[in-house]
């Protein structure tokens, strides 16, 4: 048997898409069966442009409880803007994250049928570069999501373009997540163990130690991504889209060595979402006799979005 410790979650190229589709669509598979998760480089996301979303999010976490605080709305289940220390909690957990975040979602044009179920962004006026920057990180992760989709589409059998038409006007949400230094007797963790609820989410920052996937022998699996790279794994959306094939692997961020505690940790999660009206039905390729159809019964992206949203806490029954 495999030593865990020495397994990892193979590096991949973006670039190599390009060049050899179908040969990165099964590399990528492969790794999203094995693992739930892939790593990939050359994703497309400029570095300047990460570089200055860092800033922009050290600046906003720097503001003074009372600013952030203006900038959260309950009624909105955290959708946009803030959301405040100690908030979310991980489905089934007994203790709350030891993090704050902030949203940023798709832009809409004034009247679009979907705005009564996606709200409209909120911009800190304390950080005055902070939408602009924003605005273009938002648009680059949903770039190289859709390139990622493409090869998830290859890998399953399906038309390259399959998931265009699904995540056209999606509920994509970018995530800045700031975990605060705590001390050594910190109840509960920074990030409890949970599955993700979209289609895929991409996230960059977990070069900082913490981010643990739950490997398919019961032990917990560092991710070490190289500089730069995103860390990309599969969401509970495309889970059941799939019938399990690819998996929804459960992940944590566990709290640092005492040596790294009095330090902030940042990521910059992107998680990409159909649209609110896409039916997630399991696709016919992926049922067979020793795979029967885990979901028979469908149901909408926004539907199945706001029961999660009250299993962690965000929305209120």
């Amino acid at each position: 048997m495999l030593d865990t410790a020495l397994v990892e979650v193979p590096p991949l190229s973006l670039a190599d898409a390009a060049a050899d589709s179908d040969g990165f669509a099964a590399a990528l598979g492969g790794s999203f069966e094995r693992f739930g998760f892939a790593v990939i480089s050359d994703h497309g996301i400029p570095a300047d442009l990460v570089a200055q979303g860092w800033a922009q999010t050290k600046l906003l976490f720097e503001l003074s409880e009372a600013e952030k605080r203006a900038y959260f709305t309950r009624e909105g289940g955290g959708q946009r803007g803030y959301t405040p220390f100690k908030t979310e909690i991980a489905k089934g957990a007994s203790q709350v994250d030891l993090k704050e975040f902030w949203h940023v979602g798709r832009d809409l044009t004034p009247g679009h049928p979907l705005s009564d179920r996606m709200p409209g962004n909120l911009w800190p006026s304390e950080v005055p570069g902070f939408e602009p920057v924003f605005r273009q990180l938002y648009a680059a992760f949903e770039a190289a999501g859709n390139r990622i989709l493409a090869s998830i589409a290859r890998h399953l059998g399906l038309a390259p373009d399959y998931f265009e038409a699904v995540v056209e006007d999606g509920n994509s949400i970018l995530r800045l997540l700031h975990y605060p230094p705590i001390p050594a007797d910190a109840e509960g963790v920074r990030a409890g163990a949970h599955e993700d609820i979209n289609l895929i989410t991409l996230l960059l920052g977990a070069e900082e130690a913490g981010l643990e996937l739950l490997d398919k022998d019961g032990r917990w699996l560092p991710i070490k991504p190289p500089e730069g790279a995103l860390v990309v794994n599969v969401g509970d959306m495309l889970q059941r889209l799939t019938n399990n094939v690819l998996p929804s692997t459960t992940h944590r961020v566990v709290n640092p060595p005492p040596e790294r505690r009095g330090v902030s940790r940042y990521s910059m999660p992107f998680f990409l979402h159909p649209n609110p009206d896409f039916l997630i039905e399991t696709l016919p390729g992926c049922v067979s006799a020793a795979n029967p159809n885990r979901y028979p019964v469908p149901i909408t992206a926004h539907d199945y979005l706001h029961e999660r949203l009250v299993e962690i806490g965000l929305v209120k029954k």
